[in-house]
């Protein structure tokens, strides 16, 4: 997940509110529940220290979100009496959070709204193919192409002049197959999407695959489910779609965690990853994070770290702070402190499986909850 679109939370300082909200059913006891949910939360925020307009800017913003709109409902930040960023949840929260801290509470994001990856799914025929973006705020139109309308279309005759015409069938489809995969190429490129799912003719769909570039077709898989044609939706390609994206984002966090588990500390080549609290803080400050990993039930995550004004002044110790050129250094949360300097260095950040409960995969996830893979190794110091 990448959290560029966080930036306006990093702009200005704190404190912050922030409430994960879920807007219930769409009747009257879930209008109700909602008005409820609304008044605990702001009463949360005051009981905290929040001071009256930022609380009442929370109210408002809270109050406009619906099922309709919202079925999972959204997270809102506040700060300085007005509402900074609200962002839109893929799943709904399994309790209410409210908080009023020095910095934005983040971590329930990436799992609320995180790792979905974005796919996107061209729908093709002889003649084109349109294209939509999947991801966890709904399907959105991403263009179409259309190649050669004539001739699409192969008799079943045998005789010469059929022939002839069946080969120029045969070159028009492979013409319109080259300019879908330009054309699926650069809505790649311009959607931001993780995967490709090709759906549709079943000709032409792996001839347009086989016609994508190679670091193209390396995300790029196919079903053969649905089409282009109205009414070719269906529910088994629905679960397609969410299959490749739940495969996609297994392989990035095992892919994620064979590189951690190959460059921690205690191999006998330089570091390519860290685990603790003071090695993840010396790492942020220097800049060095590439992919922050992020065990939710972590025992570390809420560990007491001291933050500046910068996200890259950040310390395991109150002491340690000053000696970065923050003389009132503030307490708050690892993993928030972490996220926000992970955001401003457009460092990755995935979110990792917890341990099993006998321990069994304890070596697989960061100690502690959080760990990184470094932009660059280092020679670690002996003790």
């Amino acid at each position: 997940m990448q959290l560029s679109f966080l930036q306006p939370l990093f702009d200005r300082p704190g404190p912050w509110a922030t409430v994960y909200f879920d807007p219930a059913q769409n009747d009257e006891s879930g209008a109700k529940r909602r008005e409820l949910s609304v008044r605990e939360a702001c009463r949360t925020l005051e009981e905290e220290g929040a001071d009256t307009a930022t609380t009442e800017a929370v109210r408002d913003a809270l109050l406009q979100i619906g099922p309709a709109e919202d079925p999972a409902g959204r997270v809102v930040f506040a700060a300085g009496g007005e509402v900074v960023l609200s962002h839109r949840l893929s799943r709904p929260p399994q309790r209410q959070i409210a908080c009023w801290a020095p910095l934005p509470r983040l971590t329930p994001l990436l799992e609320l709204a995180g790792q979905d990856p974005v796919c996107l799914v061209a729908y093709i025929d002889r003649t084109g193919a349109d294209f939509e973006v999947r991801g966890a705020v709904g399907p959105r139109s991403a263009g179409q192409v259309e190649g050669k309308q004539h001739p699409v279309h192969r008799t079943a005759s045998s005789d010469w002049s059929e022939r002839h015409f069946q080969l120029k069938v045969e070159n028009t489809w492979e013409r319109n197959a080259g300019e879908i995969a330009e054309a699926l190429s650069a809505a790649y490129e311009e959607s931001g999407a993780d995967l490709i799912l090709l759906v549709g003719d079943p000709r032409e769909r792996p001839a347009v695959h086989e016609k994508l570039p190679e670091e193209v077709r390396r995300v790029t898989t196919e079903t053969e489910h649905g089409g282009r044609a109205a009414g070719s939706a269906s529910p088994a390609l629905e679960e397609a779609i969410e299959q490749v994206r739940q495969r996609y984002t297994r392989h990035r966090v095992e892919e994620a965690l064979d590189r951690f588990r190959a460059g921690r500390v205690g191999t006998d080549r330089p570091t390519e990853a860290v685990e603790g609290i003071p090695a993840l803080v010396e790492a942020a400050r220097e800049h060095r994070i590439d992919t922050l990993l992020v065990r939710p039930d972590g025992p570390e995550l809420d560990r007491e770290t001291w933050v500046g004004a910068r996200p890259d002044q950040v310390a395991a110790r109150r002491s340690d702070a000053r000696t970065l050129g923050e003389s009132d250094p503030t307490a708050v949360r690892a993993d928030d402190a972490l996220l926000r300097a992970a955001a401003v260095t457009a460092a990755d950040v995935l979110v990792v499986p917890p341990a099993d409960e006998d321990g069994a995969d304890a070596t697989d996830v960061p100690t502690g909850g959080l760990g990184a893979l470094l932009r660059w190794t280092y020679e670690t110091t002996p003790a």
